[in-house]
């Protein structure tokens, strides 16, 4: 998972070009950096940016039903569809180019656990479940309604409850 802190102060136009058109990503996306950026200040400069933090808990958790907090290591190219029911722990890190559906839960077992390591380039359908100290490889497609709680190899397909390889990607 080379590369998955992410070090940007700001959203890169870049960054935009890889989340494409989907509108609600793009504003996720640029709202989530900002928020991110001011959560590693520190004195004054922290203090006057808890503002835009508030806001950006009130228009995404309490609004739009994304419950991402703006700690959450996200890599570059993070990209949410729909959103609605999305929850994702602080403890979370998510690599590269990685999109996300409605109604999908990732993070720990139980308070004070660890939670899932996503590696670049995964696409996760909707209604999926990701729970525990596991990790997820690099180019996996992990199919909508499955449930994960185990270790993925990169380059696979999967699918159920609880989730299995249904087939090999290649490149």
């Amino acid at each position: 998972m080379k590369g998955s802190k992410i070090d940007i102060e700001y959203l890169s136009s870049e960054e935009l070009n890889t989340i494409g058109t989907n509108t609600k990503g793009r504003f996720f996306i640029k709202s989530f950096r900002k928020a991110n950026a001011i959560s590693k200040r520190s004195g004054l400069s922290k203090k006057i940016g808890n503002l835009y933090r508030a806001y950006y808990k009130i228009v995404f958790n309490y609004l739009l039903g994304i419950d991402i907090p703006d700690t959450t290591n996200i890599g570059f190219g993070f990209n949410v569809f729909h959103g609605q029911g999305l929850v994702i722990s602080s403890d979370t890190i998510i690599g590269k180019n990685v999109t996300v559906r409605q109604n999908t839960t990732i993070g720990n077992s139980a308070p004070g656990s660890k939670s899932p390591r996503i590696g670049d380039n995964v696409n996760i359908g909707a209604n999926v479940v990701i729970i525990g100290a596991i990790t997820i490889g690099n180019n996996v497609v992990i199919a909508a309604g499955s449930v994960v709680i185990k270790d993925v190899p990169s380059n696979v397909m999967i699918a159920g409850n609880p989730a299995v390889v249904k087939k090999e990607l290649t490149n």
